[in-house]
């Protein structure tokens, strides 16, 4: 249940008043979702590199050839 200070607050809010509370909150919720997703799939591939020590040494020096566009 949600205290019903940040739902007055809610109702006030211009966009809550033409979408509606449900399709707000409902927004909220995928955002959420979305965000914590990432999250835990960032987190699963700092897990499975670190430590691993770069691109090993087949690959040692190539770092420093790549080139990146000018922004």
């Amino acid at each position: 249940m949600i205290d019903e200070k940040p739902l007055q607050r809610l109702d006030a809010d211009e966009e809550v008043r033409r979408a509606g509370r449900s399709a707000v909150l409902r927004r909220a919720a995928v955002e959420y979702l979305r965000r914590s997703r990432a999250k835990r799939i960032a987190e699963a591939y700092q897990r499975a590199y670190r430590g691993t020590g770069g691109l090993g040494n087949e690959f040692a020096g190539w770092e420093d050839e790549a080139s990146w566009p000018e922004k």
